[in-house]
């Protein structure tokens, strides 16, 4: 238990200490933000910081932290450490940048900034990339609320019909303008996050010794001995190092009124979800008592899990705010997750989305593709465990080129003449999680373990010489200009 609140202290003591060197070396000012200078009343629409803040947590938050985390936690507390330096050093860093750099630039999405940064070339690889991890994080988000409450209602109530009710919501929380669906239910919703998670933590601390959360030690506890490298550091993405947040942050990029929000709404969010994943991580080990019986349980599915837990530590009252947060929370970062879809592909093929019209011409087609992901995951018995492998690497991936992304506007334009090593070396390692986990994966190239670390070794560190030539070419053409 000390290892567990020590974590929660270091995450708030990264907050304020590294969240204000994160935000000194972007340096915000005074310029209008996309609410104020475009204010075009369907996305960039201003909205209070308090509001900004509990969207942008639902919207990267959802069951994210609480599902990956669970899974992440069957290597034992060593994940302590993976959330709290990951989160501090990179996620919060990679949400802060993604926000803040899309805020200047007109609320524009990750794969415009990649054009704008990396070259057209990593514009339309980002524009491809971003939609299929998007449509896919919908579809996970589709299928697991609707298993559940395919198990909590009449026969005639199956899955099937639970992710069309679901696919329904989402056509219109994707076509409406941001304040008037997402902006009023959202914030609530943030609110019960945070109670569910503050619920299950004091029900396990105050049960009398009768679930003992366990220490922090580095040993590998998994029962099937996968390796801590690189699978623990995908398997907990949210909560620690998320790219589906680099396409959540300009959404309220667009609707923060003032670029001095940032580090509370950016930095702070994911600081937020990094304390809930610590919560579920430290309360499937303690309920289960070892990471064998987590992963036995696990294979039922992550929402049973959630479930059991919640009812056996909260009883009734658990059972209600389990069932709320495993079909609500992962309802919004997937309507979400449709909407940012529609707005990379609106910014692709130049269509204006004041008009209704356009809206339907892009929402249309990617629920019907998040139809037929759904059927998928639904009509197989493991479809849901595929859809999340592939949308785990795919969002680490993601998150690597948006620490990238962010390393080239430092150099660009930072104030500091080292600051961009901020984002440059946790896009590094990075680089060497997602390079190494496609390599040796059984959804990947599945080579040889050593042969993939060499190799996601050597490609990292290829990344970080290209970068520390583009760092020494900026600082040659600096003092050139001072001359």
């Amino acid at each position: 238990m000390i290892s567990l609140f020590c974590s929660f202290a270091v995450l708030l003591i990264g907050f304020f200490v590294y969240g204000r060197v994160t935000e000194k070396i972007f340096a915000p000012d005074d310029r209008q933000t996309p609410a104020i200078a475009i204010n075009d009343g369907v996305d960039c629409v201003p909205m209070k910081q308090w509001k900004a803040y509990l969207i942008q947590l639902l919207n990267i938050a959802g069951t994210g932290p609480i599902f990956g985390a669970l899974m992440g936690a069957v290597f034992g507390p060593v994940v302590f450490l993976w959330i709290v330096f990951g989160s501090i050093l990179g996620g919060a860093v990679h949400d802060y940048m993604s926000g803040m750099i899309s805020s200047r630039h007109k609320g524009a999405s990750i794969a415009e900034l990649s054009g704008t940064y990396l070259g057209k070339g990593a514009m339309w690889v980002m524009r491809v990339f971003s939609v299929v991890l998007l449509v896919l994080c919908g579809t996970v988000f589709v299928t697991s609320p609707a298993g559940l409450l395919d198990k909590l209602t009449p026969d005639w109530m199956n899955g099937t019909f639970w992710a069309v009710v679901i696919l329904v919501y989402y056509l219109a929380a994707t076509l409406l303008p941001i304040d008037k669906l997402i902006g009023k239910l959202y914030p609530v919703f943030g609110v019960l996050l945070i109670v569910m998670a503050a619920a299950v933590i004091g029900g396990i601390v105050f049960s009398g010794g009768k679930y003992v959360i366990p220490e922090l030690s580095l040993e590998n506890l998994h029962p099937k001995g996968t390796p801590i490298w690189p699978y623990m550091f995908i398997t907990v993405a949210c909560g620690a190092v998320s790219g589906f947040h680099a396409t959540q942050s300009p959404m309220i990029a667009k609707c923060i009124t003032s670029e001095k929000q940032g580090r509370s709404v950016f930095y702070g969010a994911m600081i937020s979800e990094s304390v809930i994943a610590l919560v579920w991580a430290a309360a499937g080990v303690s309920f289960y008592g070892t990471t064998t019986l987590l992963s036995n349980a696990l294979k039922s599915g992550a929402s049973n899990v959630v479930y059991d837990i919640s009812t056996g530590v909260l009883g009734v009252f658990g059972g209600i705010l389990a069932v709320a947060g495993v079909v609500i929370c992962p309802i919004t970062s997937g309507d979400t997750a449709f909407r940012s879809a529609r707005l990379i592909l609106a910014e692709t093929f130049k269509l204006e989305q004041k008009k209704i019209k356009n809206r339907l011409l892009i929402t249309v087609p990617l629920l019907v593709l998040g139809g037929i992901l759904t059927w998928f995951a639904i009509a197989n018995d493991n479809g849901f465990q595929i859809i999340w492998r592939y949308f785990s690497w795919s969002n680490q991936t993601l998150a690597m080129i948006a620490l990238w992304v962010s390393s080239a506007y430092l150099l660009k334009k930072g104030k500091y003449r080292f600051g961009s090593l901020l984002t440059a070396f946790p896009a590094t390692f990075m680089s060497a999680v997602s390079i190494t986990y496609i390599l040796m994966a059984d959804e990947g190239f599945k080579l040889e373990k050593t042969v993939s670390y060499v190799a996601g070794a050597v490609c990292a560190a290829v990344f970080f010489t290209i970068y520390i030539i583009g760092l020494l070419r900026n600082q040659r053409n600096r003092k050139q200009k001072i001359s």
